[in-house]
């Protein structure tokens, strides 16, 4: 692996569109996650959004970020398309193959696991024309949705194409999720890996994980599940997933840092994480020495 494995978000990072793009290019990043504010919020509008993306030649890797949508009826329900709809359009207009999607936390929000999965096959069904792919993702604080096996069910009772998993490290790690069940997970319907890490083992409360969540995540390597996240590459790797990876970090301390010095830092940890996944899917010989 190298640097070109992974991508890093907008949201990690203060400043313009440009200014945030430019940084990741200059670190040495080919591939970007673009988030929505980045574009609704730009002072040329969308298209121009679109323009400045494209001619920083970073490959986008997806459009983020679509929360409470699944298990609600009557208005609530119609408010929600309209806002699918408005992605899902921003996110064919910069580029972007996949359009990300949270686990509801809404208490509106039906707990059955069905009707979930009928409302994600409804967005799967809108998404097709565009040819959009949506990746749905386990929030750890989510009312019933709040582990990948799960969100893995419902994606696979939805039974559409374009619908497949979204993996966040910070969330298996603040819930302690087991991986023994990505042996059960196709590879070919993970969509999008994302990565960060954080201080503490674990968080047991809903409170906790959203305070370090939006506040507090870093880098892969600099929190104290590095050789965890390595071991979730390597096992995705060795199970055959092919996709993107990119860094999903809000950290206070980051927005009030220059852009470049925060590329810098992701593309460190970058390095320092290919260097371990690599180091760790060596052969060995009966002596312990590596065979290269």
């Amino acid at each position: 692996m190298n640097i070109s494995d992974f991508g890093m978000d907008t949201i990690t990072m203060s400043g313009s569109l440009e200014a945030k793009l430019e940084a990741m290019r200059d670190a040495g990043f080919s591939q970007v996650m673009l988030s929505a504010r980045d574009v609704a919020g730009y002072p040329g509008g969308v298209e121009a959004a679109a323009e400045v993306v494209a001619a920083s030649q970073l490959r986008v890797t997806g459009f983020q970020v679509l929360r409470d949508f699944e298990g609600l009826d009557g208005p609530l329900h119609d408010y929600k398309i309209g806002v699918a709809k408005a992605m899902l359009e921003m996110c064919r207009t910069v580029g972007a193959p996949l359009l990300l999607v949270c686990s509801s936390t809404s208490k509106h929000a039906t707990e059955d696991v069905d009707a979930l999965a009928r409302d994600l096959a409804k967005l799967a069904t809108l998404a097709v024309p565009m040819g959009l792919r949506i990746a749905y993702e386990a929030l750890s604080w989510g009312r019933t949705v709040n582990e990948y096996p799960v969100a893995w069910e419902i994606v696979r009772r939805a039974n559409c194409a374009n619908l497949g998993l979204g993996l966040d490290t910070f969330h298996l790690h603040a819930s302690g999720t087991s991986l023994d069940p990505l042996d059960d997970v196709d590879p070919a319907k993970i969509f999008l890996v994302q990565l960060a890490d954080f201080m503490f083992n674990m968080l047991p409360s809903a409170e906790d994980r959203i305070n370090t969540a939006r506040h507090f995540r870093l880098f892969p390597g600099e929190g104290v599940h590095g050789a965890e996240i390595a071991d979730i590459v390597r096992r995705l790797d060795a199970g055959g997933y092919r996709g993107d990876y990119s860094f999903e970090v809000f950290n206070d301390d980051y927005t009030q840092m220059p852009p470049d010095a925060v590329a810098l830092r992701a593309r460190a940890s970058a390095a320092a994480l290919s260097r371990q996944v690599m180091r760790r899917s060596l052969p060995m010989t009966p002596t312990g020495v590596s065979l290269r």
